[in-house]
């Protein structure tokens, strides 16, 4: 199973918080992504992706799970699924989670991996993420 490794800085491009009215502090976000990647791996470096994140948070602490997509250079898209623990430490918002690869079209189609990504928000708007992990094509 070949390694890999990226980043990408993403802008929002739509996010909404609702506020949760059983105990102080409780938000329920949603917030889709987009942006390029830089890979270690030819086949990821310069696809886009977007992902799509549901968070639980109290007091700025919680869980974030999510759908994300690749979309390759040739039109190819891979697809899977990710989660992660969300902290909040002197007003910056950090992510620290996993990801599984599922599928996807042409070459990704029987693609599978999985991985480990960390990122943080560095504004209301804009995300910056690492990550690393493994893949095989089937």
């Amino acid at each position: 199973m070949p390694s890999f490794s990226g980043s990408f800085s993403a802008k929002t491009n739509s996010q909404a918080m609702l506020a949760v009215q059983d105990e102080p502090d409780h938000e329920i976000g949603i917030v889709e992504v987009r942006g390029p990647q830089v890979s270690s791996d030819p086949l990821w470096n310069g696809a886009t992706v977007s992902y799509w994140g549901i968070a639980d948070l109290i007091a700025g602490k919680g869980t974030q799970t999510g759908y994300f997509s690749n979309r390759h250079m040739n039109g190819d898209i891979d697809r899977g699924t990710f989660e992660a623990k969300i902290t909040t430490e002197d007003g910056t918002v950090m992510m620290q989670g996993t990801w599984k690869l599922v599928g996807g079209t042409g070459q990704f189609a029987r693609v599978s991996g999985s991985g480990t990504y960390t990122g943080r928000m560095i504004s209301p708007t804009e995300v910056e993420t690492r990550w690393e992990g493994g893949y095989q094509l089937g």
